[in-house]
């Protein structure tokens, strides 16, 4: 499976989904104008990656912040992943959040009870500075 690449704006994060190593990471701030329609294409391609996955497949989501428009389609990344690992795969969630960020710790808190996947969280020492 081709690996599929966004680059960063001030409105949208990094998206690196790499199908041939399972490896994935989600970095930087979502705020897109229309959520439903920037997240379709990495929730399509996560979908069809989840019909013939790696043994393993490891998330970081390393997230500034994101609005509540984006929560939703994260969730649903979530819940594929818990279908995966309750398919007998393995999978691995790294919630990075921003050096002395309650909020967003207790957001990747919150997620971690709503699927079975055990979670690791670590600060994130990213400025999060994107070009625009």
């Amino acid at each position: 499976m081709k690996k599929f690449e966004l680059q960063a704006t001030a409105k949208t994060p990094f998206v690196s989904l790499n199908g041939q190593t399972g490896e994935m990471i989600i970095r930087g701030r979502s705020i897109p104008d229309n959520a439903e329609e920037y997240w379709q294409p990495i929730l399509q391609w996560f979908y069809a990656y989840s019909t013939e996955p790696q043994e393993t497949t490891s998330f970081i989501f390393d997230m500034e912040y994101f609005n509540i428009s984006s929560s939703k389609p994260i969730l649903f990344l979530l819940h594929k992943m818990n279908d995966l690992l309750e398919e007998g795969y393995q999978v691995d969630i790294e919630w990075r959040y921003p050096k002395g960020d309650k909020e967003m710790l207790e957001t990747g808190n919150d997620y971690s009870c709503m699927v079975k996947i055990p979670f690791k969280f670590n600060e994130s020492e990213n400025d999060f500075e994107l070009a625009v």
